[in-house]
């Protein structure tokens, strides 16, 4: 009898006890809740800009983990990896002993040493030029999977110029720029984590330039921005595949 009263008030349906079973946590981003104070979340919290350093939600626990950082707009920035006792109100990583980074101004940081100078000269080799009026090369910049400014007439020039230049004037730009020597907005910076080496990746050429023995109870991605910089976190479909054996960060499973 009570057994009937019991499934007459659950609406005539006898209720399951549920199975224990395995939830997926949320997706990994950028943490608002470990960022500097003036640190700026974007985009689905994938974008970054402001002043500081922000941790991703999730610690590499796998054996081999891969990320990557595309740059949006220049500035100072640094990418890598770091513990929640990092310093997050600094503009640059490595700046302490819980960052380790490869930063703007093409050195890799530890505990505020450089650790590798020039880190990118090589890669950069065959990048597009850009002129003097810091408009990249757009065929090159194709050729090379980057972003450019693309169709650029003349009414583009003189708005972000102010001075309207023949295509003659254009193409000698073009072809006595210099090319540039460390990534700049639109290249992307891969990082790979094994446990036992952090190396760093440029649009998908491994700068071979390693850190060794980084320890930490838990260790997250980290981006730092400055000085105008913005930098997405790219945690899958990736520009550049990953290296061998390596992979989107995984997560944790929670049992209930």
């Amino acid at each position: 009898m009570f057994c009937c009263l019991r499934t007459c008030l659950n609406g005539g349906h006898i209720r399951k006890p549920t199975a224990t079973s395995r939830l997926r946590e949320p997706d990994v981003h950028l943490d608002a809740a470990h960022m500097g104070p003036d640190v700026i979340l974007l985009s689905h919290q994938l974008r970054v800009t402001g002043t500081g350093g922000v941790l991703a939600t999730a610690p590499l626990v796998q054996s081999k983990s891969y990320f990557e950082v595309k740059i949006q707009h220049g500035g100072s920035w640094s990418v890598g990896l770091a513990t929640r006792q990092t310093d997050l109100s600094r503009k640059s990583g490595g700046g302490d002993r819980e960052s380790w980074c490869l930063c703007s101004d093409n050195a890799t940081r530890h505990n505020d040493r450089e650790e590798f100078r020039p880190v990118v000269e090589a890669a950069c080799t065959t990048q597009p030029a850009r002129t003097t009026n810091g408009i990249l090369n757009t065929g090159a910049a194709k050729a090379a999977g980057l972003i450019a400014i693309e169709d650029l007439q003349q009414e583009d020039l003189l708005m972000t110029t102010g001075v309207a230049q023949s295509d003659a004037e254009i193409g000698d730009l073009l072809i006595a720029s210099p090319q540039r020597d460390f990534p700049d907005e639109g290249d992307i910076v891969g990082v790979a984590f094994d446990h036992v080496e952090l190396n760093f990746y440029f649009n998908g050429k491994n700068l071979e330039v390693p850190f060794r023995n980084v320890r930490g109870a838990a260790l997250f991605p980290v981006i730092y921005v400055g000085n105008g910089a913005i930098l997405d976190i790219i945690l899958d479909n990736f520009s550049h595949g990953p290296p061998p054996g390596f992979e989107r960060i995984l997560l944790e499973q929670s049992l209930l």
